[in-house]
């Protein structure tokens, strides 16, 4: 039923920092502040992706899927209420500040808000990248991915799986740590999880695909430029065949910003892998936070 990653919020205390680094560096479009202050950005025709809002400790708001309706999305939300979570129906107001024509919102067992959005608001022609690039890979494959970190692993992978209705792509175990990968349309990967410290959730990274490779490289030198860490060495992961870097955000969350990631079909098979990349991915500043962390 979720067709793909719709849209994102993030709360931060560095809203500010945000407005700069979305549009210098990852090429975002910056559009006028939401009613609380928040930064926005467009990265295609979809009126917003994504949402920074001000806060007092950096955390994922809400993840919002793309459905094909309210048909089915009040499919899907018998099945989310007959698995424990209630799912409450958004105001007027509240889908039109999220440039959406409805959608339906609940928090998961882990933790994280979801919305099941339709009717995502588009303005064709709108799109104007924050620095000169050749634009964002979007589509019917939505923004990107999200991987999140979620105190038990195997609880949210029954969940996401059976529950919210994602596919397996596949896993990879390195080094003891295990983390598990899910579709819903041509993308190899919407969502992935893995397990942080015990009692604890967050997120690891945000992927957005660019369109060319010279895009990734043009963003690694802005970085130098601009005094912004870069947290892994250009590389190409196992799984997906993503060539990306990953740059540290503002707000902790690391941005993956890659190309030329695998495309999948229905008859996809499950693999799994002993190493996340193939080559590069060196980490770079092991004296970061290692990822976007917060009690559950």
């Amino acid at each position: 039923m979720i067709r793909s990653m719709a849209y994102l919020g993030l709360t931060t205390p560095a809203v500010a920092e945000w407005r700069g680094f979305g549009s210098d560096i990852l090429g975002l479009h910056l559009i006028d502040d939401g009613a609380d202050g928040a930064a926005r950005f467009r990265m295609d025709d979809a009126d917003c992706r994504l949402w920074v809002h001000p806060g007092a400790q950096n955390d994922i708001a809400y993840i919002g899927w793309a459905l094909s309706g309210e048909a089915e999305a009040l499919a899907l939300k018998a099945r989310i209420e007959a698995a424990g979570p209630v799912l409450t129906r958004a105001s007027a107001e509240e889908a039109a500040a999220r440039r959406v024509a409805g959608f339906y919102a609940f928090t998961d067992p882990m933790g994280f808000r979801h919305e099941l959005a339709w009717g995502q608001f588009v303005s064709p022609g709108s799109f104007t990248p924050g620095r000169p690039m050749s634009g964002f890979k979007t589509g019917d494959q939505g923004m990107g991915h999200i991987v999140l970190l979620v105190p038990d692993l195997a609880a949210a992978d029954r969940f996401y799986r059976d529950v919210l209705g994602f596919n397996q792509s596949d896993r990879i175990t390195d080094g003891g740590r295990e983390l598990l990968f899910y579709h819903c349309n041509g993308r190899h990967h919407s969502l992935a999880i893995g397990s942080p410290a015990p009692g604890m959730r967050g997120a690891h990274h945000l992927m957005l695909e660019v369109n060319s490779l010279d895009d990734v490289g043009i963003a690694v030198d802005r970085c130098a430029e601009l005094d912004v860490p870069v947290s892994k060495s250009i590389g190409c992961h196992t799984n997906d065949r993503m060539v990306s870097t990953y740059i540290f955000s503002p707000s902790v969350l690391r941005i993956e910003y890659g190309f030329g990631g695998l495309a999948i079909d229905d008859l996809w098979e499950p693999k799994s892998y002993t190493r996340t990349s193939i080559w590069g991915h060196k980490e770079l500043r092991p004296d970061l936070p290692p990822a976007m962390i917060v009690g559950n």
